[in-house]
C-alpha cells in the first residue's frame, strides 16, 4: 500500500504537466517565403506577363503584399519586376501573382533567341518581398532565386 504523501505528490506532478500542456498548441513557426517564376509570356507588345510562385513554408497564414525583384534572363539584365499582389496563403501553401514587366531591348532578345531556338533560358530573381504573417507585423524578406525556364510546346511566346 502506498502512502498518502507519495499520492499527493504524484497527483500534484500530474496536475502539473496537465496546466503545461493546456496552453500550447501548434508551433506558429513563420519561415523565409520562396518564389519563382512559374510561366513567362511574351505579350504583343513585347512586354512579358510573368506568373510569380509564391510559396509560404510558415506554419501560420501569410498576406503578401509588396514585390521587387530585379529579372536577370540569360545574363541579361531585364528590369525590376515590381508590384503588390495582395494575396493570402495558407500556411504550407502556394499561389500565383501575375505582374507585367517592359524588359530591356538584350532581355527582350535573349528571351525571343530561346524561343525561336526552342532552347532554355536561365533566369535569377535578385530582390525583397513583404508578408504579415497572421498576427504579426509586416516582415521584409530577402530573396535570390535561379532557374530555367523553357518554351511550352504548341503555345508560341510561353516559357515555363
Amino acid at each position: 500500500m502506498r502512502s498518502k504523501g507519495f499520492m499527493a505528490v504524484l497527483a500534484l506532478g500530474m496536475a502539473t504537466l496537465l496546466a503545461g500542456c493546456s496552453g500550447s498548441g501548434p508551433v506558429k513557426r513563420v519561415s523565409e517565403p520562396q518564389v519563382g517564376i512559374q510561366q513567362l509570356t511574351v505579350k504583343a507588345d513585347g512586354s512579358w506577363s510573368v506568373d510569380l510562385r509564391i510559396d509560404n513554408f510558415s506554419s501560420v497564414p501569410m498576406q503578401f503584399d509588396n514585390v521587387s525583384l530585379a529579372v536577370t534572363v540569360a545574363g541579361e539584365s531585364a528590369g525590376t519586376l515590381a508590384g503588390n499582389p495582395a494575396l493570402g496563403i495558407g500556411p504550407e501553401s502556394a499561389d500565383i501573382a501575375t505582374l507585367t514587366l517592359a524588359p530591356s531591348s538584350a532581355a527582350r532578345i535573349a528571351v525571343a533567341d530561346a524561343l525561336a531556338g526552342r532552347k532554355s533560358l536561365d533566369y535569377r530573381l535578385e530582390g525583397t518581398i513583404a508578408a504579415t504573417p497572421d498576427g504579426s507585423g509586416v516582415r521584409n524578406f530577402q530573396l535570390e532565386r535561379s532557374n530555367t525556364l523553357n518554351p511550352v510546346p504548341g503555345l508560341p511566346g510561353v516559357m515555363r
